[in-house]
């Protein structure tokens, strides 16, 4: 069985992979984020994109971004290929399925060009092909996406302090961060890789209270199919 997790930053999608392998007997497969030496150019990247195009440069585009988003491409697809691999139950906190709406809202923000996103559709496709072709299915057995509002999003983004994501650092990321949410609304509207769950993040504090983490697990078991 393979689970994965979908939702903006700050949706709660680590909190919710490690209650769901702890409830379900699976193993979670977290994306680590301490060790991506990109992560901080690419910030900065966007930045100064912005900056120039409010200049009139209207082809500026983010160096990093195309770097970026190769990187965790990359990186999604070896873990989705570990998960099948291991023969385990699995959790995924981000899989590959949800990689392009990143890239996407790149490229719609201009920090991105035509090349690059041409380039980079044609090596997900290829790796898409590589999953169909192995041994175990390419799809999920559930898509779980966290939906939350811009509040939430931004309120747990403050908490848990990440210097890079913080809008005192980078005024322009509010808009960034209504963008992404934007983006995850067509993303969910087409996907159909899996079935897909979705839960109300705003509304439910799986981490705090005992009876929301109950529901939310009741509500994965019954898409699932299992009693367990």
């Amino acid at each position: 069985m393979l689970i994965t997790l979908a939702g903006s930053i700050g949706s709660g999608k680590t909190v919710l992979a490690g209650i769901l392998a702890e409830e379900l007997g699976a193993q979670p497969l977290y994306e680590p984020v301490e060790d991506n030496p990109i992560i901080d150019d690419f910030y900065r990247g966007n930045a100064i994109a912005a900056r120039c195009r409010a200049a009139g440069d209207l082809d500026a585009h983010n160096p990093y971004a195309f770097l970026m988003q190769v990187f965790l491409l990359n990186r999604r697809f070896a873990a989705i290929k570990r998960a099948r691999e291991s023969g385990r139950d699995t959790i995924l906190d981000r899989s590959i399925y949800e990689d392009r709406v990143f890239m996407r809202m790149n490229y719609d923000r201009g920090n991105v060009t035509e090349v690059e996103w041409d380039t980079y559709n044609a090596l997900f496709e290829n790796m898409m092909e590589d999953l169909e072709g192995a041994p175990y299915r390419k799809s999920p057995d559930l898509m779980i996406l966290i939906r939350v509002s811009s509040e939430t999003m931004l309120r747990r983004i403050r908490k848990r302090g990440r210097p890079f994501e913080q809008l005192e650092s980078d005024p322009g990321l509010e808009d960034y961060y209504q963008d992404l949410l934007r983006h995850y609304d067509e993303w969910e509207r087409e996907y159909d890789a899996s079935p897909l769950l979705a839960i109300d993040g705003d509304h439910s504090d799986v981490e705090g209270d005992p009876a929301d983490r109950a529901m939310v697990v009741r509500m994965v078991r019954e898409a699932l199919g299992v009693q367990r």
